[in-house]
């Protein structure tokens, strides 16, 4: 495993003996340095979802232009996803960790600096997209631990490293609570999270590792992108992290402009769901790992379409306790979602080495080249729903003055994805192969029947 700079030469985790004997702890390390980067890039990226609710009638803001503005910040996140995934492979993923980092000072000292009334919103703007390079932290860092760790721990690994930096929302919710309990304002709040910034880009550089193999690999990044199970697996992430950073977004903006909640009594509600949806990330990939991860995503889909439409009936009978209990239980449900979805992709990619006749630590390395470079793909993708959330609450309170028409579009869209997950993933073959879930077996998250399927799809 020598290597100089922090750079590691030799790596194998699917070697138990070279697991056991020093990956496990190489691993371990990074996978808490990455946890504590992307948290931080969670919340620089969610700061504008916070910062709103301190924006009163002084800031001539309607909720209209909030709206938009949490819209755009999301928008720059997804885009910059992809670009962040390939950096890991052109500088190595300590390396850019360590920039990634550093470069959320930019849009934290750029709001700390022109947070008061008078204020243009077209400044608003400008300076909320700069925030939106938090959000690519998350495809980077995904990329970058999904090296680190064997097929067999990847559930958990995967669901511990994005469920950390999901965590990033509740707390500085929780953090922005804090703030106007006590009487502050924003840059008491921005003020907090620039020495913390600072901390996180140092032990980055201290302490993580870069892979050289993982390095110049850009060409998997293509050969991802060619491929139509990456695209199925954007659309279904579209529905588990879309919704959840979408309604992380909005959560706040919804109980203010729809049931008259003030800032302060948004903030005691908004930080719950995104907070449970972050601690449910890790037990998705554990459920996948176990059960399989397209019977977990599955009945996810389904749960979450019928928390849905009871989000539908609160909304109309303008019940705010059925509504924030169901709000919560959905916030929950999406993340096991994450979860069960990004468990998904490794075994989707080694069943298709499998497919094409490779076998033993050449499947395993075929999978885990591929599954990296999907994922930057699939979060950047993922990531447009929250987007789409956001726009479709904006249209549906200029219509109707509530969210509720947005709600019944996402109760659509849950529709569909429970569709097609069960037709790609879970259906049974034609020809008389027994019908078990393509992620099935709960050591290594493939059966025979994934290589078919993988092939098939893969060809078509």
């Amino acid at each position: 495993m020598a290597g100089g700079r922090r750079w590691i030469e030799h790596w194998d985790p699917e070697d138990e003996d070279f697991w056991e004997r020093e990956g496990k702890r190489v691993a371990r390390r990074n996978l808490v340095l990455s946890v504590l980067c992307e948290h931080i890039g969670f919340s620089v990226w969610t700061l504008w979802s916070v910062l709103v609710l301190f924006m009163g009638p002084e800031y001539g803001l309607t909720p209209a232009d909030k709206f938009l503005l949490t819209s755009l910040v999301t928008l720059v996140g997804a885009v910059v996803r992809v670009p962040y995934t390939f950096a890991v492979a052109l500088l190595g993923g300590r390396n850019w960790t360590v920039l990634s980092a550093g470069l959320l000072l930019v849009p934290t000292v750029a709001a700390f600096v022109v947070m008061e009334p008078g204020t243009s919103f077209s400044t608003f703007l400008w300076v909320g997209l700069l925030a939106g390079i938090g959000g690519g932290n998350f495809a980077s860092s995904m990329t970058n631990i999904n090296a680190f760790f064997p097929l067999r721990k990847k559930g958990w690994a995967l669901g511990l490293n994005a469920g950390g930096g999901n965590i990033g929302v509740p707390v500085i919710q929780l953090a922005a609570l804090g703030v106007i309990g006590a009487g502050g304002g924003p840059r008491l709040l921005l003020g907090i999270y620039i020495p913390l910034i600072v901390v996180a880009t140092v032990l980055a550089a201290l302490f993580m590792d870069n892979i050289a193999s993982v390095r110049n690999d850009t060409g998997a990044a293509k050969e991802a992108a060619k491929d139509a199970h990456t695209w199925i697996m954007s659309f279904l992430y579209i529905g588990t992290f879309g919704s959840f950073i979408g309604y992380s977004f909005a959560f706040g903006q919804v109980l203010t402009s729809q049931f008259g909640r003030t800032p302060l009594q948004a903030a005691c509600l908004t930080f719950i769901g995104p907070l449970l949806g972050s601690l449910s990330r890790p037990v998705g990939g554990r459920l996948a790992d176990r059960y399989g991860g397209a019977r977990i995503t599955l009945w996810n889909f389904v749960a979450m379409a019928a928390a849905t439409a009871l989000l539908v009936v609160a909304g109309r009978r303008d019940s705010l306790p059925l509504f924030v209990a169901v709000f919560v239980v959905l916030f929950t449900l999406s993340g096991l979602g994450n979860g069960s979805t990004y468990r998904m992709i490794p075994g989707i990619f080694q069943a298709q080495a499998l497919a094409r006749g490779l076998r033993g630590a050449q499947a395993a390395a075929h999978g885990r080249r591929l599954s990296g470079a999907s994922m930057g793909l699939i979060g950047a993708v993922g990531t447009l729903g929250g987007v789409g959330i956001n726009l479709a609450f904006r249209q549906s309170f200029l219509s109707h003055g509530s969210g509720t028409g947005a709600f019944v579009a996402f109760l659509a869209f849950y529709g569909v994805a429970v569709a097609v997950t069960w037709a790609v993933y879970l259906r049974r073959p034609a020809e008389g192969v027994p019908g078990r879930d393509m992620a099935h077996d709960v050591t290594h998250g493939v059966t025979l029947e994934t290589a078919r399927r993988t092939k098939a799809v893969t060809h078509s």
